[in-house]
């Protein structure tokens, strides 16, 4: 159980989330608008614009930078593979490696989206100083660390309730 917010700070904290909550609601609103345009999910634009402007990513790089798991990204490369718009090659460097490319077809739909919300929020964080930024940074990362312990914590709570119980009452021997 979380602890107990005081009483005096509480109206600081909902509005700090309230706008959380609005960076995050108008980004996914204003990815999915700008997708619709050119016939894709938010989630396929928002890999177009990073392959556009981080050049080549292997799946793990891609996963990690949209915050995605694994499969869940292999699916959305899948869809835009058989749309023409990336294709797999093996990188020179390491033959392990796969990495996701623009395809022609698909470097045209990025050039052709002039704006998404990435590039609308780096215009108003360019209104902060670097001080600001770099406190932002600090206080954001603290606060990110503390949601991933969170979560991580209750993730291993409830793998435990699922895990088979062992010993007294059990009908199952025991593993060796």
């Amino acid at each position: 159980m979380p602890p107990a917010i005081p009483s005096e700070m509480k109206t600081e904290i909902d509005s700090i989330l309230e706008a959380i909550l609005y960076l995050y609601t108008e980004s996914r609103r204003l990815t999915k608008e700008l997708a619709r345009q050119v016939d894709l999910t938010g989630p396929q634009l928002t890999v177009l614009k990073m392959l556009e402007g981080l050049g080549d990513l292997s799946l793990s790089e891609l996963s990690e930078r949209i915050r995605a798991q694994n499969s869940t990204v292999t699916g959305i490369i899948d869809r835009m593979e058989r749309e023409s718009l990336v294709v797999r090659a093996r990188s020179t460097e390491d033959r392990r490696v796969v990495k996701i490319k623009l395809t022609d077809k698909g470097s045209k739909i990025a050039r052709a989206i002039a704006v998404e919300p990435m590039e609308i929020f780096r215009g108003a964080l360019d209104s902060l100083s670097a001080a600001e930024t770099r406190e932002l940074l600090k206080i954001l990362t603290k606060i990110a660390r503390r949601v991933q312990s969170v979560v991580k914590r209750e993730v291993n709570k409830e793998t435990r309730k699922e895990a088979p119980l062992r010993g007294a009452g059990s009908t199952t021997p025991p593993e060796e």
